[in-house]
């Protein structure tokens, strides 16, 4: 025999209804409460990631403006920067070893555009490609400016081929399709720093003569449309004419008294 006094089931089921509701009740206010936090830390990973989608973006523009403002040469800077090619090209400009170039003189865009080059690789040389590497680019333009200054030292021409080096200089030969070189370089041979062409006025023959034989033989400094003009040119050269127009210019100096006549020997 069980004891159940009266009342006692729907008693039971009350109390079992009111924890029911209390539970559900606590459930929902607990999710609720959950839900910001939540929603915090769901937003958190996409700041995140917008974060680092900014960020290479920042760093990327930092370099930018560090390397945007290349100013025009300064001579007085390049004085001391170009200490070291003193040792092969004269601390003047002026080399005495006819092997390298004069640099005395010569434009500015020209000294930087070759130092691009053996930079780059484009022109190879073991001695410049060394000196290049570590220059800035504006190193390279207070180098040329620096240059720019100087005056190249005469020189002097062979007269026995003053005559043949004088017609291709001013002429050319249409026959051979061969330019005229002042077409370029000017008559005085001062060349032009706009178009980025050389001077030519009292250069090294041993140097003028060694560097059209290499283009002549195949070489180059560069595959751009300005690199392309002389090697095309020079291939059409022989011996004698390579001969001829280098020690021409050698002696192509005498601009300064009034007239555009080679010195010679």
């Amino acid at each position: 025999m069980s004891f159940r006094p009266v009342g006692f089931r729907p008693a039971v089921l009350g109390v079992v209804f009111t924890l029911a509701s209390a539970l559900s009740i606590g459930v929902v206010t607990a999710q609720e409460a959950n839900k910001p936090a939540a929603a915090a830390s769901a937003t958190q990973p996409a700041a995140a990631a917008s974060s680092a989608t900014k960020a290479p973006a920042t760093a990327e523009a930092a370099p930018a403006a560090a390397t945007a403002a290349v100013k025009p040469g300064d001579a007085t800077a390049g004085a001391g920067k170009a200490a070291a090619c003193g040792a092969c090209h004269g601390i003047d400009g002026n080399s005495s070893d006819p092997q390298y170039p004069k640099l005395a003189g010569q434009h500015e865009s020209y000294i930087v555009r070759q130092l691009e080059n053996f930079k780059n690789g484009k022109r190879n040389n073991p001695i410049m490609v060394g000196m290049a590497a570590p220059l800035s680019e504006q190193d390279m333009h207070d180098i040329g400016a620096y240059f720019a200054t100087k005056t190249s030292l005469p020189g002097v021409a062979d007269e026995a081929l003053v005559e043949q080096g004088q017609k291709l200089f001013r002429e050319g030969d249409t026959t051979r399709d061969i330019p005229a070189c002042m077409a370029c370089h000017s008559i005085d041979g001062r060349g032009n720093p706009g178009a980025i062409y050389a001077q030519l006025t009292s250069q090294h023959a041993q140097y003028i003569q060694a560097t059209l034989k290499a283009w002549h033989d195949g070489g180059n400094w560069g595959d751009d449309a300005h690199a392309k003009i002389m090697p095309a040119i020079a291939q059409k050269l022989d011996d004698k004419d390579i001969a001829a127009l280098a020690s021409y210019v050698e002696g192509l100096h005498a601009a300064e008294s009034g007239s555009d006549a080679p010195a010679t020997k």
